[in-house]
């Protein structure tokens, strides 16, 4: 399946994101793009409305890329949060505080926001979308907490876990929504996405 002849990209596609797991979902698509990490501080952004917070991560990260462009692309951005009761949980600063954060989400259901935005690096024109999953945690014992925090991997994430390639995934009860959002890049939006952001384009 052709996607790009399918949207009509004509053009390059740049993923503004050095994240292994967007890389790997994007590459399902089967579309070629290159790869150019944005460094953003997240702690500089004052928005609190989470839907508002991860779009203005994306837009940053696309758009600081876009700006570096020589060449016409399309730049993906993209943000992952987990939010529990509308309090956004970013990625953890150290064991404690991973420790802390698993263990609020024990027992109880959080949301994920992914948020996208694509820029073309010519013309500025812009698109954002956002998407939810709900996410259940079942009764979290102390001691596996320890355990998943000393493999490394909470730290990197946002919310302490991941749901796609180690234990985090046995904390999961249930989610409700789509997966990939989890992950990081929600694809069936993205492709929406993508082209209603090429025919606009294109008219």
């Amino acid at each position: 399946m052709n996607i790009r002849k399918l949207i009509n990209l004509d053009i390059p596609l740049v993923l503004a994101s050095a994240s292994p797991r967007r890389k790997q979902l994007l590459s399902l698509l089967n579309i070629e793009f290159k790869v150019e990490a944005a460094d953003i501080d997240e702690d500089k952004i004052s928005e609190k409305l989470p839907e508002k917070y991860c779009v203005d991560l994306a837009f940053q990260k696309a758009s600081k890329i876009a700006d570096n462009l020589q060449e016409e692309c399309i730049v993906l951005g993209a943000d992952t949060i987990v939010v529990l009761d509308r309090q956004i949980i970013n990625k953890p600063k150290d064991n404690g505080d991973a420790y802390r954060i698993l263990e609020l989400l024990s027992n109880n259901t959080h949301q994920v926001y992914t948020a996208i935005v694509l820029i073309n690096s010519k013309t500025k024109k812009c698109i954002s979308n956002y998407q939810v999953t709900e996410v259940t945690f079942r009764a979290l014992d102390p001691q596996e907490i320890w355990a998943y925090i000393e493999t490394g991997s909470p730290l990197d994430k946002a919310g302490a876990y991941g749901i796609q390639d180690d234990y985090g995934a046995l904390f999961v009860k249930k989610i409700n929504g789509c997966y990939y959002n989890i992950v990081g890049l929600p694809l069936e939006m993205l492709y929406t996405t993508l082209q209603q952001f090429l025919k606009d384009s294109n008219e």
